[in-house]
């Protein structure tokens, strides 16, 4: 189990997403600076205990109105080889020296971890607290094993996301614009063969819940 050190970090992760942030075109913040709080996520273990892997979600109240992205992060004490163009920032951290972050849909360390969670092969961990898995973040498959070496290609990003394609049509989305789902409705995308959900808080002080990734058959969620 990957241990959560509680430490300095410098610059901070929402110093280095604010500069980053405005970069993405899934990002509708104004021309201004985002101002941003973190509101959620989890943490999945990376079986090597080489990279650090979050699923952070942060809320931006720069705007008219209050917008929470979700943003996967991996951790490493090295440059990743080919990933420049997805470098967020380089931070200090008090325990283990200089970390590489990057925006983890890059990451094959993430995205291999990420199809085991919708599988149900390994368990979202608390995102804070070592060894405790966060049982408010739930996962399902309908589907057949899936492989790594099938969703190697390039992540794509467009207004609402980021798409991973893999085999015979199927798309790995993660949905970066997070939508709060109305009471008792159903988080599983009528096309999605697999899904990722969780909660965050939201700034009026309740938490809201919805759809972080689907596996799709084909079209859109």
């Amino acid at each position: 189990m990957a241990v959560i050190h509680h430490t300095a970090l410098n610059p901070t992760k929402l110093e280095l997403l604010t500069s980053w942030l405005p970069s993405r075109p899934w990002y509708v913040g104004g021309a201004g600076e985002p101002e941003l709080a973190k509101a959620g996520g989890f943490r999945l273990d990376d079986p090597e205990g080489e990279v650090g892997i979050e699923f952070m979600v942060v809320t931006d109240t720069s705007g008219t109105h209050p917008t929470s992205y979700l943003v996967p992060l991996t951790y490493r004490g090295a440059p990743l080889d080919g990933a420049e163009h997805a470098l967020v920032g380089t931070m200090e951290h008090g325990v283990l020296g200089r970390r590489w972050a990057y925006d983890g849909c890059h990451d094959p360390v993430l995205v291999a971890q990420l199809l085991a969670l919708i599988e149900g092969r390994v368990q979202a961990q608390d995102q804070n607290t070592s060894d405790t898995p966060d049982r408010e973040v739930t996962r399902s498959y309908i589907g057949d094993g899936l492989a790594l070496t099938d969703f190697t290609a390039t992540a794509t990003d467009d207004q609402e996301g980021t798409e991973l394609p893999g085999p015979q049509g199927t798309t790995l989305r993660l949905h970066r614009v997070l939508r709060p789902a109305p009471d008792n409705a159903p988080l599983l995308p009528p096309d999605a063969i697999g899904h990722v959900a969780g909660s965050w808080h939201v700034p009026d002080g309740t938490r809201a819940r919805g759809l972080f990734v689907a596996l799709n058959t084909g079209a859109r969620a």
